[in-house]
């Protein structure tokens, strides 16, 4: 996906605020030699958690790679964003203020027409933007069974083993939600249960309302504006960006 609000990135006094809970970030020059060395290992723990997109917490960043320079931690984590935007093209983002996860985006350019894609994951990042544009189409929720059912119309069956995707069912309900790509929520009084499916976390920084909606309307071959409510949504969202 393209990183659509830079302005929520990892950088400046903002990354601060967000990162040190009031430490100085006043760091000696010694240690910023020393430290040197975490900042290559935190690039790389990283990427490696990047390639299953899974989301970094901060408490695993400081018992890991910081270690004896919690001190350091903002600095080590700013120079380390720093690296991952001018070297990879991607940004760390904080999408749980709370928890302190985080992500890494993609910060480069997007070609016309490309969309949550990335190597060789780009069949399962196809049918994630399939799943996003009906989830955003049906007014930004639906239920589990509606879209099962709507899968069946692309002859993807979440109980079947798919040639491509493998296990529909738990590529949608636990690889795309781990990923924060999905959220899940129940339905109260259901039996059996059901849930929810809406826009996780990650595609809300990846992608755009207004993307999704071109995406659509080139599938279709009609104007964004044909759907007067959600041309209006991406509109205003893209505004907001």
């Amino acid at each position: 996906m393209s990183q659509r609000k830079r302005s929520k990135g990892l950088g400046g006094s903002q990354f601060s605020t967000q990162m040190t809970d009031g430490e100085d970030d006043f760091i000696p020059t010694q240690v910023q030699r020393q430290s040197q060395d975490q900042v290559s290992e935190l690039v790389q723990f990283l990427l490696v958690k990047d390639q299953k997109k899974i989301p970094i917490k901060r408490a695993d960043m400081l018992k890991n790679i910081i270690r004896e320079y919690r001190n350091a931690y903002s600095e080590i984590v700013k120079r380390a964003d720093r690296t991952l935007q001018e070297v990879f093209g991607l940004q760390l983002v904080e999408i749980d203020t709370k928890r302190h996860i985080y992500i890494l985006i993609n910060n480069l350019p997007r070609a016309e027409g490309q969309h949550l894609c990335r190597g060789k994951e780009k069949e399962k990042m196809g049918l994630l933007l399939v799943i996003l544009s009906f989830i955003f189409m049906k007014g930004n929720s639906v239920k589990d069974s509606a879209l099962w059912e709507f899968l069946h119309l692309l002859r993807v069956y979440p109980g079947k083993q798919h040639s491509v995707f493998g296990d529909v069912r738990k590529l949608v309900t636990e690889e795309f939600v781990r990923q924060k790509y999905l959220e899940t929520t129940p339905i109260p009084l259901t039996d059996p249960p059901e849930f929810k499916f809406q826009w996780g976390p990650r595609a809300e920084k990846e992608t755009s309302k207004k993307d999704v909606l071109n995406f659509v309307a080139k599938m279709q071959g009609k104007d964004p504006a044909f759907w007067a409510s959600q041309f209006s949504e991406a509109e205003a969202s893209q505004a907001n960006t």
